[in-house]
């Protein structure tokens, strides 16, 4: 049997694949209580409870939405597997996985993602369990060294290069078919200003010469419509159409926050790669121990029948994704199955032209008045302070900064969670706050707490003032609401919120 040519690809394929199942649980660990615990802003006992009844009865909702957590979702045991989560990621991190370590970090993510509600309802998430349970199958079942006697099996890096191939094509037909301005290459004008989270270099790119910004979509039609179907060509083409992907994704890195969703999809193009390009480009003695490695090597047929399992349960579940690719009517970021385990993908068919951004503020003045001095709430990472430089966080995530972003975009009760955070800021509740950038009351909490719909645009580099962005009041998005406002409480109580939100005692 021909050797592998692929021990280097898997080598790098999996500390990179461990680095992002790093950072998306120590997001879990780090803001896993006041998001999701028994007195988080979306409780997941709650939560557990609805879906329970919905369904008619535990076991069917079980079915529904695979979990962990419907053995115990207590705090404690969430947070615990939360760390167990970090934990196990740095063991692949430092260059150790096999099939069952692999296969238990895919079972936690997946069960986290089932009661994630709002904040892990994002495309990234079902993207990281499906790159992650393929890995299931690209490592020995019990080995777990960087280069273990079992060989990287080929077809698992084809099924790789299957995952890049819908995940670009998909994000590319989306925008298509989805906002004119992709067409017109004109969306560049407005995405960096825009986007979720800029960083500093997104004021840089904003203010570019048109010519700049439609370049940067061309070369975003090309990386996503054109270079996915030379994944599959013979080596040269193959290594060429990942170097633009590679770079692509790179690029997208540099021009925001953005999450992990970049360096996920990093992941699958190394699939592009084989030992005869990285053996150039990484350490000389990684490539000798890769060699000695492919020389010892003695396949599994054990291993082979499961990957062919694996193709063949691949290729039934991609029927779905690939009839979605085809209609008018794409759906972007989408599972056909329980497990999410082949889906579709897609990124930015709208781009807003405004950006409009929610700032939280609060009172200790007992009564409402001309007078009244407002204090802002400022969050750890989205746009509120426009003297403070926009922030560099990716690959981590500030999950509340993400959803107020799409909550600017629509009304309270559209996301009713935002209700629950103004009594959390009522209370001055600890964990809440942790969420937060700083607490403008930190001797008493606020008597009123209010939002306000602002417009912001970036202020041009080198504005007198020093600014980095300039806004303007559009409306008012919550009125002002106080510990004892009979509204807020019905509004709370009927979301079976306040019981568990009450002021500590």
């Amino acid at each position: 049997m021909a050797r592998s040519p692929y021990w280097l690809t898997r080598f790098v394929l999996l500390r990179l694949l461990g680095l992002v199942y790093f950072v998306a649980f120590l997001c879990l660990a780090q803001q896993l209580l006041p998001l999701l615990g028994h007195d988080g802003l979306t409780p997941v006992p709650l939560f557990l409870r609805h879906l329970e009844a919905y369904f008619g009865s535990r076991q069917a909702a079980f079915f529904e939405f695979p979990s962990l957590f419907w053995l115990d979702a207590s705090d404690g045991f969430m947070l615990a597997m939360a760390w167990l989560g970090v934990g196990l990621s740095v063991v692949v991190l430092a260059g150790f996985a096999n099939a069952l370590l692999m296969a238990v970090l895919w079972a936690l993510y997946l069960s986290f993602v089932h009661i994630g509600q709002d904040w892990y309802a994002y495309g990234w998430e079902i993207q990281l369990l499906e790159t992650g349970f393929l890995a299931i199958f690209l490592c020995p079942l019990l080995d777990p060294r960087p280069f273990p006697r079992r060989p990287p099996l080929a077809p698992v890096l084809w099924l790789y290069r299957w995952l890049i191939f819908r995940i670009m094509l998909g994000a590319g037909l989306i925008k298509l078919r989805g906002d004119p301005c992709w067409r017109q290459l004109t969306c560049l004008y407005y995405h960096y200003e825009t986007q979720p989270l800029p960083n500093p270099l997104s004021r840089w790119l904003h203010f570019q010469p048109h010519w700049f910004q439609k370049g940067g979509v061309l070369f975003n039609h090309v990386a996503e419509l054109v270079a996915p179907w030379f994944v599959f060509w013979p080596r040269a083409a193959r290594h060429v159409a990942g170097g633009v992907l590679l770079a692509f994704q790179v690029s997208l890195i540099l021009s925001g926050n953005l999450s992990f969703l970049n360096w996920l999809t990093i992941v699958p193009i190394l699939a592009c790669f084989d030992d005869t390009l990285l053996r150039r480009v990484l350490p000389r003695a990684l490539g000798a121990r890769a060699e000695r490695a492919a020389a010892e090597a003695r396949p599994s047929r054990a291993q082979w029948v499961a990957v062919a399992a694996l193709g063949v349960l691949v290729a039934f579940l991609s029927l779905d994704p690939v009839r979605n690719l085809l209609s008018e009517r794409q759906l972007m970021n989408t599972s056909f199955n329980r497990l999410e385990l082949v889906n579709t993908y897609g990124a930015f068919g709208t781009v807003g032209r405004l950006r409009p951004e929610i700032v939280f503020e609060g009172t200790g003045d007992e009564t409402i008045g001309a007078e009244t001095r407002w204090r802002e709430y400022e969050f750890k990472c989205k746009p509120g302070d426009v003297m403070r430089r926009p922030c560099v966080v990716a690959p981590y995530q500030e999950r509340i900064d993400w959803q107020i972003w799409f909550a600017a975009m629509s009304s309270p009760d559209r996301y009713p969670w935002t209700l629950h955070l103004v009594w959390k800021l009522l209370h001055n509740d600890e964990g809440t706050l942790g969420l937060l950038a700083g607490n403008p009351f930190p001797d008493a909490p606020p008597h009123y707490i209010r939002a306000r719909l602002y417009r912001y645009e970036f202020a041009p580099p080198g504005d007198p003032s020093g600014a980095w962005w300039k806004r303007t009041l559009i409306d008012e998005w919550l009125p002002p609401l106080s510990a004892d406002d009979p509204r807020l409480r019905r509004f709370l109580a009927a979301h079976g919120w306040l019981p568990a939100a009450g002021p500590p005692a």
